[in-house]
């Protein structure tokens, strides 16, 4: 599919258009997501919030300003009644270990690291034999490594300095689990690290093991747990709600907490930042010393990262695939990074940095893309259907010949009726015109915006067009000019400005290449009476 749509696309439109099962339906989501955030319309909203003794209240959204100054008004005047305290012991297990995937995302959030780059520290540190094989898409263990694991628990908290001070606890049972491993388990250090100098390693390797690691601890500690108490208060015929928490065990975030204020430019976890609210009890009056009415706006989706598009990548058409598919979403753990660099590097994504993220831009040949391709081939739903028809091949189903017949009749349809849409020549940067062979070693010369290039990125051949040669003559290279000089390694030219006389004159330029400059010199007509 990816071959034959590639060819389809690139004569069609003239320009090479890379096109994939995978690649195509991923450029797809960034491309929708950037449309989405174009056409968004910020609407404003109104919220009353109420200061009571410790702690604040905050009332419901509200579209009008003045139906909110009304309600904020009203309850200056009134006391606030508490209507409801809820007090419920919550628990929050720890995050399963890391696949590959989930690890390129935290390694891209937390750290900055691209997906090809964390793969590529990860398969580094496997062949050091320092963490397991990294190209797997399961977050469990199997029943066999249970025995072996308090071990090498302690051990990786041994060599790690962020848990200085923090009990290490190992539940096994939490991790294991064989139903959930297919060719690979999860990602974890391996037991070499103890007397292994990890200081020497590289700066890349050595954060992504202390990633590794610190999952592995956090996955068998205990659990988080805290109670959470949620407030409704009554004030002027209105419903107001706060909520605050009490930490019982930090558990695993006492270990998450401690190597996240190890890291630059990361802010701490909101989720555990709730304040305890004060002991309060239903029907109790509260007095009010203060309210208003605070405005904010509907904010727009926000802009894909590695981290979010590995994971719509992951989820991308989960719904309509089978239960029984053996992959879900698009592309595997171990090709997604792969797919990302590829789009980067054909030039239909752009990396931009943003604040602290690293945002993914789809470019102008992007969109223009996804406009022509047909929705077949930007919709994971090619891949759904493919899982779907190799699941009924296992179960002898259907017949791999019929598989495939398919997928050619699919694509001699695609080839013979697809028409280039009317008007869209112009959606795609044009190609670069070639002017002529370079002198020096052969390659294509283009016109670009400065000038006139080899293409062969090893030769530096140039001809500016901004040149001091040029320029004295008041004159500029132009494409017709350079092409003759490259075929022949002469050109006419006309209308050159003379410093001395302030006169102009007719000449023929000679190219002159010393295999380090491209100079020029000039060669006058014979003129009656044998002058030169």
């Amino acid at each position: 599919v990816g071959i034959n749509a590639t060819r389809l696309f690139s004569v069609l439109y003239h320009r090479t258009l890379n096109i994939g099962r995978v690649m195509s339906p991923t450029l797809a989501l960034i491309v929708q997501r950037e449309a989405e955030i174009d056409t968004f319309k910020p609407v404003p909203f109104y919220t009353v919030t109420l200061e009571l003794p410790g702690f604040t209240v905050s009332g419901e959204r509200m579209a009008d300003k003045a139906d909110a100054q009304k309600l904020k008004t009203a309850c200056q005047g009134a006391t606030a009644t508490v209507k409801k305290v809820e007090r419920k012991d919550k628990s929050e297990k720890p995050p399963a270990l890391y696949d590959l995937t989930t690890l390129q995302r935290d390694a891209n959030r937390l750290l900055g690291y691209t997906a090809q780059q964390t793969l590529d520290y990860l398969q580094n540190l496997y062949e050091k034999k320092l963490c397991t094989y990294p190209r797997t898409d399961s977050r469990y263990l199997t029943s066999d490594m249970a025995e072996s694991l308090p071990v090498l628990v302690n051990l990786v908290a041994n060599a790690m300095p962020f848990r200085k001070g923090i009990a290490i606890s190992c539940d096994a049972a939490q991790v294991i689990n064989d139903k959930k491993v297919t060719d690979h388990h999860a990602v974890i250090p391996t037991r070499n690290l103890q007397g292994a100098d990890l200081s020497g390693l590289p700066v890349g390797e050595k954060a992504v093991l202390e990633l590794v690691a610190l999952r592995l601890l956090c996955a068998v500690a205990q659990p988080y747990t805290f109670a959470e108490t949620a407030v409704v208060v009554e004030c002027a015929g209105a419903e107001f709600t706060a909520k605050g928490r009490t930490v019982k065990n930090h558990g695993w975030r006492a270990l998450d907490a401690a190597y996240r204020a190890g890291l630059k430019n990361t802010e701490p976890d909101k989720e555990t930042e709730d304040k305890a609210l004060p002991e309060l009890m239903e029907g109790q009056s509260l007095p009010l010393s203060g309210a208003a009415v605070k405005e904010g706006k509907t904010t727009p989706p926000k802009h894909f990262t590695e981290d979010t598009l590995l994971s719509a990548m992951e989820t991308a058409g989960k719904e309509d695939m089978p239960d029984d598919a053996e992959r879900k979403g698009l592309g595997t753990p171990a090709t997604r990074a792969g797919i990302l660099e590829k789009l980067v590097s054909t030039g239909f994504l752009e990396r931009k940095k943003s604040k602290k993220t690293v945002q993914l831009m789809p470019s102008h040949d992007a969109v223009s893309l996804i406009t022509v391709l047909p929705e077949q081939l930007q919709s994971p739903l090619l891949t759904a259907e493919w899982e779907y028809r190799l699941g009924e091949i296992e179960r002898g189903e259907l017949t791999p010949e019929d598989f495939m017949d398919g997928i050619s009749t699919m694509l001699k349809e695609l080839v013979g009726t697809y028409q280039v849409i009317k008007g869209t020549e112009y959606l795609f940067t044009p190609p670069r015109e070639v002017v002529g062979k370079c002198p020096r070693c052969g390659s294509d010369v283009v016109e670009l915006q400065k000038g006139f290039f080899c293409q062969n990125e090893g030769c530096k051949f140039a001809i500016w067009k901004n040149n001091k040669w040029w320029a004295a003559k008041k004159k500029q290279p132009t494409k017709a000019v350079v092409t003759a000089l490259l075929k022949d390694g002469r050109a006419r030219i006309t209308g050159c400005y003379s410093e001395k006389t302030g006169k102009t004159y007719d000449a023929t330029v000679v190219l002159e290449d010393d295999g380090q400059y491209a100079n020029f010199k000039l060669e006058f007509d014979q003129q009656k009476g044998g002058k030169r």
